[in-house]
């Protein structure tokens, strides 16, 4: 997902400068249009570091704690969720890269640390962003099938069609990501000396190009997975079946949390990103409101998306019963005979009433 584009939207105030030196292979100029620097482009980045750092360390807990609570919990026998297990630890992955994006962010997107780690940076968060949301929407599939089509079928069977799904997905993410990383280079300006990472794609196709890469991320990063997580979620909320009414109400609103979190994460992001090919085709007319308007919504509606990383571990985990004992074992066990917590203990790990019907069938 190509988000070192998003942090290096060219800034509406400086769109006359296209004196750039590339610090490797040969750079692409285009003619470029002055616009007057109306929008407090500082005020905004500083504003939205400060959510970069929250997001970062929200996100960095929660996620620690879910990889940890499943490895912990593997080992004392416990089947955690292979899919949960994998999605903590691309949303891990995705929070670990913010620092350094902040960096470039309060630098007015100026990326003083070199190509290879831009490259670098911009693959491993790329292929886990990715990777986050195929896992959320194979957990949808999964959850589905297991309780209509493979209710039968062993434990064992089950294990290995989920390790050969999660290592298909890395591979997808790998191959979705590869492309615009190859093409990330650092720039430098010869006026102002300020050095940017940017894709420069090849110049007889720059356009088709760059329209591509964006309707990649429109795609993969949100139509299709919210079409598949949308449709199967529905097929569960109906095949769901309880012994009362409260408890498959309680169920749908899990159900229906799971679809509405990932749309008003995700659709304003892919939103802007569709005004922007647009845009770029002329089939909305330039004008430095437009401009300045892309700059701020993308930066804007990036961060929002990335908010999902810090709800994910909150839904798919700390909302399960179950996963709770295992959280409080793994922390307060070996205490809890000298501390009287093991009713505690033992009392918290029930049949959740709202999570049962989408764990059924599922190891």
């Amino acid at each position: 997902m190509d988000f070192a584009s998003i942090f290096d939207y060219p800034e509406p105030g400086n769109f006359n400068d296209t004196n750039f030196t590339c610090t490797s292979g040969d750079c692409i100029l285009v003619d470029t249009v002055l616009c007057p620097n109306t929008l407090n482009k500082s005020a905004l980045l500083y504003t939205l570091s400060i959510f970069y750092i929250f997001i970062f360390v929200i996100g960095l807990i929660a996620n620690s704690v879910v990889v940890w609570v499943n490895l912990q919990a593997k080992t004392t026998g416990y089947e955690t969720h292979r899919y949960i297990l994998n999605l903590a630890i691309a949303d891990l992955c995705v929070v670990i890269t913010l620092p350094i994006w902040v960096v470039s962010l309060i630098q007015h997107n100026q990326w003083p640390l070199g190509e290879l780690t831009c490259k670098i940076t911009h693959l491993i968060f790329s292929i886990n962003l990715f990777g986050s949301i195929f896992f959320l929407t194979c957990m949808s599939v999964d959850r589905y099938l297991s309780i209509t089509y493979f209710t039968n079928s062993s434990s064992r069977t089950k294990k290995v069609t989920r390790c050969v799904i999660c290592t298909f997905v890395w591979l997808l993410a790998i191959c979705v990501s590869l492309p615009d990383t190859y093409y990330l280079k650092t720039i430098t300006s010869a006026t102002s000396n300020e050095t940017y990472c940017r894709s420069f794609y090849p110049e007889d196709s720059v356009k088709e190009w760059l329209i591509g890469m964006e309707l990649v991320s429109v795609i993969l990063g949100f139509a299709i997975p919210f079409a598949v997580i949308a449709v199967f979620y529905f097929l569960l909320a109906r095949t769901i079946t309880t012994s009362n009414d409260q408890e498959k109400h309680s169920n749908r609103k899990i159900i229906f949390s799971y679809v509405v979190v990932f749309l008003v994460c995700w659709l304003p992001y892919h939103a802007v990103v569709l005004l922007d090919i647009f845009s770029i085709l002329h089939f909305i007319p330039f004008s430095c409101q437009m401009e300045n308007f892309l700059y701020a919504a993308l930066h804007v509606t990036q961060c929002l998306s990335l908010v999902h990383c810090c709800v994910n571990p909150v839904l798919y985990s700390f909302i399960n019963r179950n996963y709770r004992y295992e959280l409080m074992k793994a922390f307060i066990f070996k205490y809890s005979a000298k501390t009287g917590l093991t009713k505690l203990i033992d009392a918290s790990r029930v049949s959740e009433a709202e999570y049962s019907a989408l764990e059924q069938n599922t190891k």
